[in-house]
């Protein structure tokens, strides 16, 4: 990733994104009598290597700092959301939090539950992480997250089965995509699988027909005036229609989850059961957690969203977001120090293998060597803009609203201009 991407939404000055978190029980710092400090930690890697890196890291922290006990939660990210604003309402807040910056972020910073880590972060880690994966984090003018991993977003999909199809060549533009669903149909092959259950996966296919319809400066707007009054936002949602015509999805694409199983949208990828997948980076992890030897897919390749014509939109402008991590408001300063600690070139490393992601920061790239990852790790540093994901940028509810206006357009129950309206009408209503 080039220090020249910028990321496209911002809040207040130039942060938006989404919250999640992980944790089966809300809880803060538990300081013993003796000095001793229990430091709460929430992710969202419930199993395999992801999972067992925030363990070793943990038991690292712990080794250097041996009055610091790091307990590590995990739940399935799906609902971290709602545990989150639990914690929230209760006041119960766990020490580190993952936050993907943004709307969601800047509303619990509104409500005075994140500590600011604009002085705290070592001078180090900003040097090596640049200041691109901070803007995720940053709301009013100070730094609320540290980040870990960048996660542009685009097409994933199966070498081995586009050569069974007869593709020969990546998609390039929406008509090529288009050519290359009848192919995949006319070999028995679902072409691209969907986990609209979960809604935000159906949505990204709006986000990406909009970056590629809407001009930079609307898209990157939304922080501070979402308006969807322009006639941009009505041609994505007739382009999605359109294209949802061609019956590109698999079968029961409504009641797919995401990344839970072999059924899910990332195991029918992982398991040769569909060709295609539209999503960010973490799915590359995700897909080789769901292979039957649970190693990454051998044939997995990536594309970007192919161009559409007639837009306003910036060639190669591309979705994404940054994962990161947080510290509660009243959180001791072990906090700021293991956010540091796992910053460092090695722990970034170790992440980077662990989550087969990007890491956040520049001295940790070489760590990546997926084949799919290193396109996608191109592209997003050559875009003219990497937008953040539009639920993310828009705050929790606009963002539900708009993920479940597209699942509802895809099921029937809904045309463009109603998904357009929706929106509008979430966003007036703030």
């Amino acid at each position: 990733m080039k220090m020249r991407r910028a990321w496209a939404a911002g809040v207040s000055v130039v942060a938006l994104g989404s919250l999640g978190l992980t944790g089966c029980a809300a809880g803060g710092t538990d300081a013993a009598d003796d000095g001793n400090v229990t430091l709460t930690v929430w992710q969202n890697s419930t199993t395999g290597d992801g999972k067992q890196f925030w363990e070793d890291a943990a038991k690292a922290f712990h080794e250097e700092n041996p009055d610091v006990t790091v307990k590590v939660t995990s739940i399935q990210n799906e609902d971290m959301d709602g545990k989150l604003q639990t914690a929230v309402n209760s006041g119960d807040m766990p020490d580190v939090f993952l936050a993907r910056g943004g709307g969601k972020l800047a509303d619990i910073v509104s409500a005075g539950k994140v500590k600011d880590l604009t002085d705290l972060i070592d001078d180090d880690v900003k040097k090596a992480f640049g200041d691109a994966p901070f803007s995720a984090f940053t709301i009013d003018g100070k730094i609320y997250g540290m980040p870990s991993a960048v996660l542009p977003g685009g097409i994933f999909y199966s070498k081995d089965l586009f050569a069974q199809a007869g593709i020969t060549e990546e998609p390039k533009t929406l008509d090529d995509l288009e050519a290359a669903v009848d192919k995949l149909k006319d070999a028995g092959i679902a072409p691209i699988a969907l986990g609209a259950k979960d809604a935000w996966p159906a949505a990204h296919w709006f986000y990406f027909f909009a970056v590629r319809a809407c001009s930079q400066d609307i898209v990157q707007s939304l922080s501070t005036d979402p308006d969807f009054s322009d006639p941009c936002w009505l041609t994505a949602a007739e382009n999605l229609a359109d294209f949802a015509a061609i019956e590109p999805f698999n079968d029961g694409f409504l009641t797919t989850t995401a990344q839970q199983g072999a059924n899910s949208s990332a195991g029918l990828l992982a398991n040769h059961q569909a060709a295609m997948e539209l999503m960010g980076a973490w799915d590359v992890g995700v897909i080789a957690s769901l292979t039957p030897d649970e190693k990454p897919l051998p044939d997995l390749g990536w594309f970007p969203f192919p161009e559409v014509d007639g837009g306003d939109g910036e060639p190669g402008a591309m979705m994404g977001g940054v994962d990161g991590y947080s510290c509660a408001v009243d959180s001791p300063k072990e906090c700021e120090e293991f956010l540091n600690f796992v910053s460092s070139k090695t722990w970034q490393e170790n992440y980077a293998t662990a989550f087969q992601t990007i890491p956040a920061s520049q001295d940790a790239k070489g760590a990546v060597t997926d084949p799919s990852l290193i396109p996608l790790m191109e592209a997003s540093g050559s875009a003219p803009y990497v937008s953040l994901w539009l639920d993310t940028a828009l705050g929790q509810n606009v963002g539900n609203a708009l993920n479940t206006g597209v699942v509802e357009m895809l099921a029937g129950q809904g045309d463009p201009k109603k998904l357009v309206d929706s929106i509008a009408n979430a966003a007036a209503r703030g």
